[in-house]
C-alpha cells in the first residue's frame, strides 16, 4: 500500500467506526427516547437522527456518486432548526433511511480509488482544488466523520 491508500483506509475505518457507533446508539434508543431533548431547550434525538441522515445523504451528489436518496429531509433537518414546526417522518422511517443511506454510501465509498478521494468534490472548481488541494473528497469525509461523532456525543445525553 502506498501512503495515499493507507490514508484513505484509515479515514474510511474512522468513518465506519463512527457510523457503526451511531447506528448502535440510534437502534437502542426507544422512540420515546428519540423524541426527548438532549438537554433542556436543545435538539431532540429524532432531529439529530434526521439531520445526520440528510447531511450524509448529500455526499452522493457532492462526490458525484449518484442521486440523493432522501432530499425531502432537507427542509426539516437542514434548512430549519428543531421545533420549527415541520412534520418529521416516523422514527421507524428515519432509522431505515439511516441504514439505507449508509449502506449505499459504504458501497460507493469502497468503489472509489485512493486517487479519487484526493480529487475535488462538486462544490468546488478545478481552480479551487489547484489553490487548496487539501479541500478534496477525503477532507469532506473526515469532516463528516467528526460531525457524526459530535452529534453522537449529544445523543448520548438522552436518558
Amino acid at each position: 500500500m502506498n501512503p495515499q491508500q493507507i490514508t484513505v483506509k484509515m479515514a474510511l475505518l474512522s468513518w465506519e467506526t463512527q457510523i457503526s457507533r451511531a447506528d448502535k446508539t440510534f437502534q437502542k434508543l426507544s422512540d420515546e427516547q428519540l423524541w426527548q431533548e438532549v438537554s433542556p431547550g436543545r435538539n431532540r434525538g429524532v432531529y439529530l437522527l434526521g439531520h445526520l441522515v440528510a447531511v450524509n445523504d448529500g455526499m452522493f451528489t457532492l462526490f458525484g456518486l449518484g442521486e440523493r436518496l432522501h432530499p425531502e429531509l432537507d427542509e426539516a433537518f437542514l434548512k430549519n432548526a428543531d421545533k420549527a414546526g415541520f412534520d418529521f417522518p416516523s422514527t421507524a422511517d428515519l432509522r431505515q433511511y439511516w441504514l439505507d443511506v449508509h449502506s449505499k454510501l459504504n458501497e460507493k465509498f469502497q468503489a472509489l480509488s485512493a486517487e479519487e478521494w484526493f480529487q475535488r468534490h462538486n462544490a468546488m472548481t478545478d481552480e479551487d482544488l489547484a489553490k487548496e488541494p487539501s479541500r478534496n473528497k477525503l477532507s469532506v469525509l473526515l469532516n463528516r466523520t467528526a460531525h457524526v461523532a459530535y452529534h453522537l456525543g449529544q445523543v448520548a445525553l438522552i436518558k
